[in-house]
């Protein structure tokens, strides 16, 4: 059985329910958006990981979901690429907010 693939939900009391995944829609938000920094930026993975001290294959694992991110090492991809962490954080959570307003929509047209 393929692990990677399996999701659950939980809903701590008075909190949505949260999808736990490899990749996530939410994470694949995350990612896209990681990517779309950097690019902005004017970085390639390889600059990107000349700055983190690390391999342009671990930069593109990170930005393939291949592997996982914790909130310190994005906080370091930021400072990397010169972005202030609230304001990626904050773009990001627009981000998200308008894809979850744009799947509500989707799923109130198909009820």
């Amino acid at each position: 059985m393929d692990y990677s693939k399996i999701a659950y939900t939980f809903a701590p009391f008075g909190c949505e329910r949260m999808e736990k995944s490899v990749i996530s829609h939410d994470y694949a938000l995350f990612l896209k958006h990681l990517r779309d920094t950097r690019k902005k930026a004017g970085f390639t993975q390889e600059r990107l990981a000349e700055l983190l001290g690390e391999t342009q294959t671990f930069v593109s694992k990170c930005e393939r979901g291949e592997r996982r991110l914790d909130i310190v090492e994005v906080r370091a991809f930021c400072n990397a690429l010169g972005v202030p962490f609230p304001s990626f954080a904050q773009q990001l959570s627009k981000v998200l907010d308008r894809d979850n307003g744009k799947r509500k929509a989707r799923r109130i047209e198909h009820q």
